[in-house]
């Protein structure tokens, strides 16, 4: 799911707590070593996320947060943040090129490149956090 997250809103924080869970405890952000990704620099998106990219002459780039359920793609587009996002069971990543990863979700999609061992590193541990987290059953979800 696509919003805008600029703003403080309770009806979006609480769609965000529902699908990807509350942002993890201060204690646990030290134990995983960060939550957060490198600055990754977008190289193609689906028609919706390119449509909010190209209103302005910024350098595209995002960055990912890991949640206990998912995770959230955060960008900026004009002075607006907005952030797709997208459950665990949801989420297909692929490494399409030395440097490029390619996340997918439903009709939603975004390509980014990163250079650096970092990114590498972040993605390792999203999919290790993605495959201990992933609902065994309906049930779970």
């Amino acid at each position: 799911m696509l919003l805008n997250v600029s703003y403080t809103d309770k009806n979006i924080t609480k769609k965000i707590d529902e699908a990807v869970g509350k942002p993890f405890p201060l204690r646990e952000r030290f134990a995983m070593g960060g939550i957060g990704s490198p600055k990754l620099f977008i190289t193609e998106a689906s028609a919706e996320i390119h449509n909010l990219l190209i209103l302005d002459n910024n350098l595209d780039t995002c960055n990912i947060e890991l949640r206990p359920k998912g995770i959230i793609v955060r960008f900026r587009s004009l002075l607006e943040t907005f952030g797709l996002v997208i459950p665990y069971y949801k989420l297909n990543l692929y490494k399409v090129d030395m440097a490029v990863y390619s996340i997918f979700m439903d009709h939603h999609f975004i390509k980014v490149r990163s250079d650096s061992m970092a990114v590498q590193k972040f993605f390792r541990k999203l999919l290790d956090h993605r495959a201990d987290n992933l609902p065994t059953s309906i049930d779970d979800l």
